[in-house]
């Protein structure tokens, strides 16, 4: 197999394309905390909730950027990684 640049972006080591792959634990986090923070809006607990939810969506940007399987899943990381800390900027 020739080792492209298309190669390098889509593929894992084992060849494989590799787009989307099942949720991890820091993303799983991420995606209940969110939805229950829009089920408790009282300010003391939705302030908890947004808090480990963006620090587990952090998380997931941070392994992505720096164990991501292929070019792609890095670059996935590293925009969720500015989109999280200019969201946090901005609001």
């Amino acid at each position: 197999m020739e080792n492209t640049l298309v190669d390098k972006t889509f593929r894992d080591s084992s060849g494989n394309i590799v787009i989307a792959q099942k949720p991890n634990l820091p993303l799983i986090v991420w995606i209940v905390t969110s939805l229950l923070s829009l089920v408790f809006t009282s300010d003391p607990i939705n302030t908890v909730l947004n808090v480990v939810a963006n620090g587990s969506l952090f998380t997931w940007a941070w392994l992505e950027l720096f164990q991501g399987v292929n070019y792609f899943r890095r670059a996935l990381g590293l925009v969720a990684l500015i989109g999280i800390i200019a969201w946090q900027v901005y609001y």
